[in-house]
């Protein structure tokens, strides 16, 4: 499950597990997981104004390793997986489009792996922040003989300039860890702890609640930046303020 705390301007949304305090939970976005981060980032949606900025992190070793798989294959047949794991898919939807469309910067401190759709829940944020010492990231797909989903295609397209990086994730299932997915421009920076790594995140999000920006307008023109997968989303283009001239 997960938490949302506001410190002053930022929310700290925070991957929390089963809440028992393992330090191993893997952060798997099964159904329930996928409905308490909607809540979240609405609830932080309600509450924003200028200057306000989330911060998504996770509890442990783990960000994220992606959808429920477990809860998948014991659905008794290889059908009923397959319409478990669609149903995943089809929910996780709007968690891209919410971190989209959210009226704020928004920023992913990551504390260890991010795998599959673990890694698109990292790359929805405008910046991301890792660990260099533990944790990589991958995408699965490949490796596990699974399609990859139409938004998450879009998506991959989208945050990642180099043709040669998503060949890389997508198509050859390279593990990628922190300083060379800095080079491969997939995230910002690279730290030497997960705590390092948050008060990176921390800082830049201090520094950018600071301009006070219109949330509305910010997240206009970030959805203006990413137009097809807006469009795969389903996200609209909208006029939303009256500039100051």
């Amino acid at each position: 499950m997960c938490t949302l705390e506001k410190r002053g301007n930022i929310f700290f949304l925070t991957l929390t597990g089963a809440g028992d305090d393992n330090d191993n939970d893997d952060h798997r976005l099964g159904l329930p997981v996928i409905s308490s981060l909607l809540s979240a980032l609405a609830d932080a949606k309600s509450q924003s104004s200028p200057g306000s900025v989330l911060i998504t992190t996770a509890r442990g070793k783990f960000f994220s390793n992606g959808f429920d798989l477990a809860w998948a294959q014991t659905a008794g047949s290889p059908s009923a997986a397959r319409h478990r794991l669609h149903q995943m898919v089809v929910a996780f939807k709007p968690v891209v489009a919410a971190l989209l469309s959210l009226p704020m910067p928004t920023l992913a401190a990551l504390p260890g792996h991010a795998a599959a759709a673990g890694l698109l829940l990292a790359l929805s944020h405008d910046y991301v922040t890792m660990r260099r010492d533990r944790g990589v990231l991958y995408m699965s797909e490949v490796d596990l003989g699974l399609p990859l989903p139409d938004y998450f295609a879009a998506a991959f397209r989208a945050k990642i300039g180099s043709v040669s990086a998503r060949r890389d994730l997508l198509l050859r299932g390279m593990k990628v860890r922190g300083e060379e997915a800095v080079r491969m421009g997939i995230v910002d920076s690279a730290h030497d702890s997960a705590e390092a790594a948050v008060e990176v995140a921390v800082g830049m999000a201090e520094k950018l609640g600071e301009r006070k920006w219109k949330g509305d307008v910010y997240a206009e023109i970030r959805m203006s930046l990413y137009p097809e997968l807006c469009g795969v989303l389903g996200l609209d283009a909208k006029v939303v303020a009256t500039p100051k001239l």
